[in-house]
């Protein structure tokens, strides 16, 4: 090939048997939808903090060292969607809440009947593990699952399994740990209006 040949070839395209063969590049792929993009983002950050926290420790009763991973995991992964929402202030207000009633309720109702453990130790009502599963499952079934009920479904059945782990554990009656389970939900699925258009409560099942 000719030097002149080769800046033709150069310049847009080369001629081999009298064919021509482009060499432009190809274009760029169109922009995915914001919406669906942010949703996809918002749903993997939140099952990623969940599936983080799920690897076991060998000397733990696998059943009930889930329901520990899910009293940390299923609050983590809808923090995780409340900051993607830019609602993480109310998150966290509601959250910081919900943990100062129960150890509040703990401590009052030390002593009493409804209170003693399986083990006949006190501070037992409510279960704060359940309390604090099913804050994070409210939260996510509610604002970050609200159009897939069946990921809603998914998120309340784990907190549902930490509730029954704690009694299996022996730790907490099946009352300390419906008890949990309502106050969990009561502030999972409310939203104080802070930084937002006002106060909801959804609990984000529809079927």
């Amino acid at each position: 090939m000719s030097a002149d040949a080769g800046r033709r070839c150069m310049a847009g395209g080369c001629a081999v048997h009298g064919r021509s063969m482009a060499t432009t590049a190809p274009g760029p792929a169109g922009p995915a939808s914001p919406k669906s993009s942010r949703r996809a983002r918002r749903r993997s950050a939140a099952l990623l903090g969940l599936l983080c926290l799920l690897p076991a420790q060998a000397y733990a009763d696998p059943f009930e060292q889930f329901g520990t991973a899910m009293k940390y995991g299923l609050p983590l992964a809808a923090a995780v969607c409340a900051a993607d929402q830019d609602r993480l202030e109310d998150f966290a207000v509601r959250g910081v809440l919900q943990a100062a009633l129960a150890w509040g309720m703990k401590e009052f109702f030390d002593g009493a009947p409804i209170s003693r453990r399986p083990s006949g130790e006190g501070k037992g009502f409510p279960s704060g593990h359940t309390a604090a599963a099913f804050f994070g499952a409210s939260d996510l079934a509610g604002k970050c699952f609200d159009d897939r009920p069946e990921a809603g479904a998914l998120a309340y059945g784990a907190a549902g399994l930490t509730g029954w782990s704690r009694v299996h554990a022996g730790e907490h009656t099946p009352a300390q740990v419906f008890s949990g389970a309502l106050l969990g939900v009561s502030f999972g699925a409310a939203s104080f209006g802070i930084g937002s258009e006002g106060v909801s409560f959804s609990l984000g099942m529809r079927f």
